[in-house]
């Protein structure tokens, strides 16, 4: 037969749908040309298949070759499509047979020589290959990637003669079975290395408690980074839908790795970093930092370095948990349910209030500085939080440095997160204001500390609910069924901004 139909799939935000590389071959000049939408990587694909035929020994058909990438109107990009359109060389001229064809879906870049080089987002075309009950034939490093997804035949390759010689019956390629590691954490941050910051620790397991976002404000050198990068270390494992997720939008970044399987992303950009760098986007829509870090944390430091339109576009996923791609020709939507931790000074120079008096910053200066944060952004940060510089007994004393370890912490915001989930199926900072209404009841007493936080503070109608959200969780982590006093006055302390932070 001079055609032959393979099976493959494209690459959409998280979708992968399906494409037939349809291939004929007709009498005339030898030419080989793809058509259905292929940008520049695929059109190139015809001299590295070409090359890689030639180098593993097989005839390139001295006819005239056209690829079909249906449906037409669905845009093609990368590598992906030079195994299938290999493939179906070889099946249109005879060279193997194309009776099991049917049977698979192929993916994979092609080297010179013949060998297969992993493509992004291997898990997710794994996940849309389930529904078909095809097996999945791809480079061998994206195996076990793609064994991620249960109930999928992967069978993995290193070289396409692996391939032909599947098709030919002569050596058939294994399924590969999924591989799970144990997650190493001796080499981890963990709570206890930090020293002094009680308070600062208690916000931090109350974020993690609640899933809330956190800004916390002090001078340099005083933790906030070293406590942002402990609060994976506090945090729940994800369960198996959750890892699924994160492993999914991660393999659309660069292959993922089975040691990071179950651990909560952490993403860290810097403060050059660009809006689409943040949310995603390009003329082919691809994850930003907030989906990278879905499921697990997101930390901006200096967070008034960044571009202020830059910070502006967190406004909507911090609200909706998911993020919209939209370009001319096609729209993508990630998920983007991370936890925002962010860390700022309290002046330009860093240290207004020290004892030493070296700040020597103007009252302009220092409004000028926080006013790079609008007020809508940080209406939606859950929990404001002071970080002085760490006292000198805390520094120099060793028995002041033994603080409970992340695995202690861990227990209690396991125990508080169980509380929640039982009681409204979802964190506290994920609830709806009619879950506030139900589950964040006040007695007299606190609804008249609530009344006075309200007209000192000038909380919005935002902060109110986040106030109750935060004291809900302060509630959980003390075993409590009704919030108090206290875990009220407490919420309203997070909330520094709102009253202007004062570090003297």
């Amino acid at each position: 037969m001079s055609l032959a139909v393979v099976h493959s799939r494209a690459q959409i935000g998280l979708e992968a749908p399906p494409v037939t590389v349809e291939v004929h071959l007709a009498n005339g000049l030898p030419s080989l040309s793809i058509v259905g939408l292929p940008e520049a990587a695929v059109k190139e694909s015809k001299d590295r298949v070409r090359a890689a035929l030639q180098n593993a020994r097989f005839e390139f058909p001295a006819r005239r070759i056209t690829v079909n990438l249906a449906p037409a109107d669905l845009p093609k990009e990368g590598g992906r499509f030079d195994l299938p359109i290999a493939i179906g060389i070889l099946a249109a001229s005879g060279q193997i047979s194309n009776r099991d064809l049917e049977k698979y879906e192929l993916i994979g870049e092609l080297a010179l020589t013949g060998q297969l080089r992993p493509v992004l987002g291997a898990l997710t075309v794994a996940l849309q290959t389930r529904r078909s009950r095809r097996a999945l034939i791809l480079p061998e490093t994206n195996a076990p990637e793609a064994a991620l997804a249960e109930g999928v035949d992967i069978r993995g390759a290193k070289h396409l003669l692996e391939v032909t010689a599947h098709f030919k019956s002569e050596k058939f390629l294994t399924r590969h079975e999924p591989v799970m590691l144990a997650r190493e954490e001796s080499d981890a941050p963990n709570l206890r290395d930090i020293r002094g910051q009680h308070r600062a620790r208690r916000a931090l397991e109350i974020a993690a408690a609640g899933g809330h976002s956190l800004l916390m404000i002090g001078p340099p050198g005083a933790g906030k980074t070293m406590l942002a990068a402990r609060l994976p270390s506090i945090l729940p494992p994800l369960n198996d839908d959750e890892a699924l997720e994160a492993a999914a939008i991660q393999s659309l970044n660069k292959p993922f790795s089975l040691k990071h399987w179950k651990q909560r992303p952490f993403r860290a950009p810097h403060h050059t970093a660009s809006a689409v760098a943040l949310v995603g986007g390009s003329s082919h829509p691809r994850p930003g930092e907030i989906s990278l870090a879905h499921h697990g944390v997101l930390f901006l430091d200096e967070l008034p370095e960044f571009d202020r339109h830059v910070l502006e576009v967190l406004r909507e996923p911090l609200e909706s948990g998911a993020i919209t791609i939209s370009r001319a020709a096609r729209q993508a939507e990630f998920p983007a349910r991370f936890q925002l931790v962010a860390a700022m000074n309290p002046c330009p120079c860093g240290y207004y209030g020290d004892a030493s008096g070296r700040c020597r910053c103007t009252p302009d200066k220092i409004l000028n500085y926080r006013a790079r944060l609008s007020g809508p952004l940080l209406d939606r940060i859950d929990m404001h939080v002071e970080v002085p510089a760490v006292a000198r007994e805390a520094l120099l004393d060793q028995a002041l440095h033994n603080g409970e370890s992340s695995e202690i912490v861990r227990l209690r915001v396991e125990k508080a997160r169980e509380h929640q989930q039982n009681r409204s199926g979802g964190n506290n900072a994920q609830l709806s204001n009619q879950q506030i209404e139900s589950n964040c009841r006040l007695d007299e007493s606190g609804r008249q500390l609530l009344e006075q936080a309200i007209d000192r503070l000038g909380l919005s109608a935002r902060a109110y609910h986040r106030v109750l959200k935060v004291a809900r969780t302060i509630a959980d982590l003390a075993a409590e069924d009704s919030i108090q006093t206290s875990h009220l006055a407490e919420a309203v302390q997070y909330r520094c901004l709102d009253r202007g932070v004062s570090l003297a």
